[in-house]
């Protein structure tokens, strides 16, 4: 019985150090995969917390610029351009140039005046006659007599066969509907909708983003970077639905997907002279309606109205580097602003940072209404 008790005694002992052993062993592997995965994520920023404080003013100075090159009207433009006006109502700025233009558009078509040039004490404005009736449709109609002609003479390019609501903000109703390619001469609020494109690397726990390389042949910035979707908000569809339907025309994402996981996040404006638009010179007078897709892991978009000729990723530490004013493959003008707002709700960043409210400011640097 001793020896038996003595064996029984030593089976435990064993038992108790195999299994004390094993702890030890999975203790250490433990603690390895964790040293790795914390070394993993260390040469990831996740934040701008992970970056200098030398690097995070570069970010936040690099964000301003890219933010106001998208709202510039020089004083002297802005001084000169007079309102066009329907019904007392301001709805747009143009120049003189093509107010000038608008009016005459019809002439040798011997048709009556759609636009002309009002005088009052406060000086000249841009409105439309009577032969342009009374109703929206009515002024749909005869506005698109003249945008035809403009377009026929080459003014007009870029048609889209997009009609875009002309309202002093997004949620009256229209007093007509304009041609896309042509509300810049009209100096009329735009409204778009932008996608920020978002996948989670499961091996990090960071966000990489969806980049699309514009088609070569698109008429406007033909080659350059540009979000996943993005696309004009014609008239008569809700912002979502507008923004399901660019998903499927641009990148092939099914409606589904595209409904379950985007978010509306917010909207940014701006204004912008082209002097080489139309005679005189055009106003863009923009607001975009943001939102962030998060698209599963493995899933690739893919080009389908051709007007996208690729689609990849970067991380966010390669979309803080395009925002540098020499970075040699930037994004369309502005997309960036889009991109910016996205890296201030994400902590990209720093608040501490002088120009951080700066930014903030200028993303809504044009009329948001």
């Amino acid at each position: 019985r001793r020896t038996m008790r003595q064996t029984g005694n030593q089976a435990l002992a064993m038992l108790a150090a195999i299994v004390q052993c094993r702890i030890a062993t999975t203790a250490a592997f433990v603690a390895r995969r964790n040293v790795a995965a914390i070394s993993l994520r260390a040469a990831h920023a996740s934040s701008y917390a992970d970056f200098t404080p030398e690097q995070q003013s570069e970010h936040v100075q690099a964000a301003l610029c890219r933010v106001r090159q998208c709202n510039v009207v020089p004083d002297g433009v802005r001084q000169s351009l007079i309102p066009f006006v329907v019904d007392g109502i301001a709805l747009g700025s143009v120049t003189m140039q093509t107010a000038t233009l608008l009016c005459n558009a019809l002439s040798e078509h011997e048709e009556e005046k759609v636009f002309d040039l009002a005088s009052k004490d406060d000086g000249p404005s841009l409105t439309l006659t009577p032969a342009a009736g009374a109703t929206s449709e009515s002024r749909t109609q005869a506005v698109a007599k003249v945008t035809n002609a403009l377009r026929g003479a080459d003014v007009v390019t870029g048609w889209r066969d997009e009609l875009y609501p002309v309202s002093t903000s997004f949620y009256t109703t229209p007093t007509f509907l304009v041609e896309r390619a042509a509300a810049p001469l009209l100096g009329c609020i735009e409204y778009g909708v932008h996608i920020n494109g978002v996948v989670t690397d499961p091996s990090t726990g960071v966000d990489k983003m969806w980049m699309a390389r514009r088609s070569a042949t698109k008429s406007k910035y033909p080659g350059m970077l540009d979000h996943i979707v993005a696309g004009g908000q014609p008239a008569g569809i809700g912002l979502l639905d507008n923004v399901v339907k660019e998903c499927g025309e641009e990148a092939g994402i099914p409606e589904d997907m595209a409904r379950e996981n985007v978010m509306a996040a917010g909207a940014i404006s701006y204004a912008y002279f082209e002097p080489n638009a139309g005679p005189g010179g055009a106003l863009t007078r923009a607001v975009m309606f943001n939102y962030d897709l998060t698209l599963p892991v493995g899933y690739e978009p893919t080009p389908v109205d051709g007007e996208v000729d690729e689609f990849f990723t970067w991380t966010m530490e390669e979309v803080l580097e395009s925002l540098a004013p020499d970075f040699d493959d930037p994004l369309k003008p502005n997309c960036y602003l889009v991109v910016v707002d996205f890296l201030l709700r994400r902590g990209w960043l720093s608040p501490e940072a002088d120009g951080y409210l700066d930014v903030l400011k200028e993303l809504r640097g044009g009329i948001c209404a």
